[in-house]
């Protein structure tokens, strides 16, 4: 009897402890999840977005009018800023010597310079025979000046009986060694001038004062900002021969190309491809910079032109554009698109005109959980 008394007591006390204990009215500390708002930016079961006006405008969120038109079929190339040698140049020195400041001291990169500017000084560095062979023959020459003044002072004094030959020979030879000297002693102090084949931007500069530089050394280079050449590596030759038109893209700008021609000779297993570009937008640009190059072919293709900003990728890694279906509702839609411009692409699957597609904002709205 006690122990089954034992057992119903163990039973009652486990089911005591296992139930739920629920506090009294006014009590709840209100440990339950907040509900969720109906009202606030959320992903529909289907996978579009619902968002109201508010929220819209908080975003930022721009729409564009889609219309169909026929586009050119662009094809994107990898290129880099190089020297226009129109509008560019380098500053090299003739012989190996010290370099010395110019007037206005040892110009830097990004200094302004005018054509015919002197930038510095090479000072000619010669072997001390050489210049002991130079010094010698100076002083001969020197020596024999000094005999010929005096002959033609003598000369002079006895004009009366002397041919007027004679006298003129001795001037002549005399005039002769004056320029031999000039010659001779101009050579061991004349400094070589470095001075700037162009008006431009200094692009580089390689020297500081006292430097000891060789024959055909770059020291500088100067560029103008205003006036850049693109050159693109195209792997199919038949781009050549295709070109209608071709943009630089910079940011959000666009920057038109003029195509100059093509190479003739293969570099690195492509064909070079040579871009004119002018304008105040090629003043961010540095020799040597890899940029992108987008070229238009006279061939056309059907399509809908939409921002790059407005495509986005959806979790599968596919491409998608948010198509706005009503006033505080977003849809995604698979797009299959082409390159354009840089700045622009075309849609050629996936939309129709007259969608509004999202621009700006379309981020923020792939990102609507």
């Amino acid at each position: 009897m006690k122990a089954s008394y034992r057992l119903m007591s163990a039973v009652l006390s486990a089911a005591l402890l296992s139930a739920p204990a629920h506090a009294g009215e006014g009590h709840d500390h209100g440990d339950g999840g907040a509900a969720p708002s109906a009202n606030g930016p959320q992903r529909q079961p289907d996978g579009s977005v619902f968002l109201p006006k508010p929220a819209q405008r908080q975003l930022g969120v721009r729409t564009l009018l889609t219309e169909a038109a026929d586009l050119p079929r662009s094809i994107e190339l990898n290129a880099k800023v190089v020297m226009d040698p129109n509008a560019g140049g380098k500053v090299q020195p003739l012989n190996a010597g010290r370099i010395e400041p110019g007037p206005g001291g040892l110009p830097s990169a990004g200094q302004a310079v005018r054509r015919g500017e002197v930038l510095a000084y090479v000072v000619p560095s010669t072997a001390p025979i050489e210049r002991s062979n130079q010094a010698a023959q100076l002083a001969e020459l020197r020596a024999a000046k000094t005999l010929a003044d005096k002959r033609v002072a003598r000369l002079k004094e006895l004009a009366d009986t002397v041919p007027r030959k004679d006298i003129e020979a001795a001037e002549s030879e005399g005039q002769s060694l004056a320029a031999r000297i000039t010659a001779v002693g101009g050579g061991l102090s004349t400094r070589e001038a470095l001075v700037a084949p162009v008006s431009g931007v200094i692009a580089s500069a390689h020297v500081v004062a006292g430097q000891v530089v060789d024959a055909r050394e770059l020291l500088f280079e100067i560029v103008d900002p205003s006036r850049m050449r693109i050159e693109a590596l195209a792997f199919d030759a038949g781009v050549a021969a295709d070109i209608g038109s071709a943009t630089l893209a910079l940011g959000e700008q666009r920057v038109p190309l003029a195509f100059v021609g093509a190479g003739r000779s293969l570099r690195e297993q492509a064909l070079p491809l040579a871009f004119r570009a002018e304008g105040k937008a090629l003043a961010s640009l540095a020799v040597g910079q890899p940029v992108r190059v987008f070229v238009q072919s006279k061939t056309r293709v059907k399509g809908i032109a939409v921002p790059a900003a407005s495509l986005m990728k959806s979790p599968a890694n596919q491409t998608i554009v948010w198509v706005k279906t009503a006033p505080e509702r977003f849809e995604p839609r698979t797009v299959t698109v082409e390159a354009l411009d840089g700045v622009n692409a075309a849609v050629t699957a996936g939309l129709k005109a007259g969608d509004r597609v999202a621009t700006h904002g379309a981020t923020l709205i792939n990102q609507v959980r």
